[in-house]
């Protein structure tokens, strides 16, 4: 199969439709708010908790804007949220390119919806490894996966999708919107892209260093049985 090189790209992409799974919920009730203020025809889709915060910050709104992920998918979050946003609609949604007729033929095919901003934060893994005591099956619990590669899907994509993984620029974004008409721009985009792969690094790195320092009589002490 050969690569696909992109050629064509907007500077500016307007954000019609967005998805949120955060754990840090903060600052969510100005910025959500705002996003439908300067598109009040805009599409959220969410999940769990997430959902369940943005329901309530939209009150009646929330009717018309919001979607749970698991009605856009079909498919219903697994116990305990094991799986929320590992599904081939929603990749297909954060990696298609707008100037390719294929990637287009699949949206159409599979109903799926081109994401135009994820906001996107992870279990906290730091805070649950440096309490006293922790097990390597309690950091273990907390190892997010949906949430890295739906932050790494937009932000390969910055050619078409805003991933924004802190609340520090929630209003950034709200001033270059109000500034182009509900659009984001490549260079801002790409900043964004920039700062969300090295989240998920240092996610990762700070995963790799836990279970590094753990040796395997650490992990048969979790599970004696």
């Amino acid at each position: 199969m050969s690569m696909n090189v992109v050629e064509k790209i907007d500077d500016l992409v307007k954000v019609r439709n967005v998805m949120a799974s955060v754990f840090d919920k903060g600052g969510l009730d100005e910025f959500m708010p705002a996003l439908l203020r300067i598109n009040p025809e805009i599409k959220l889709y969410s999940t769990g908790g997430t959902f369940g915060r943005i329901k309530e910050i939209m009150g009646e709104a929330a009717a018309t804007c919001l979607t749970q992920i698991s009605d856009y998918t079909g498919q219903p979050e697994t116990q305990g949220g094991l799986v929320k946003t590992l599904d081939f609609k929603i990749y297909l949604g954060l990696l298609t390119e707008t100037y390719n007729d294929p990637h287009q033929d699949d949206l159409k095919r599979t109903g799926a919806v081109p994401m135009d901003m994820v906001i996107g934060n992870l279990y906290p893994f730091k805070e649950t490894i440096s309490k006293e005591g922790v097990t390597v099956e309690e950091a273990r619990g907390n190892i997010d996966i949906g949430g890295p590669c739906m932050i790494r899907a937009s932000a390969k994509n910055y050619l078409r999708v805003a991933s924004v993984v802190d609340p520090a620029d929630y209003d950034t974004i709200i001033a270059e919107m109000k500034a182009n008409n509900g659009a984001i721009s490549l260079g801002l985009r790409y900043r964004l892209a920039q700062k969300a792969f090295a989240y998920t690094a240092d996610y990762d790195s700070t995963i790799a260093g836990f279970l590094g320092s753990k040796s395997f009589d650490d992990v048969k002490a979790c599970y004696p049985g």
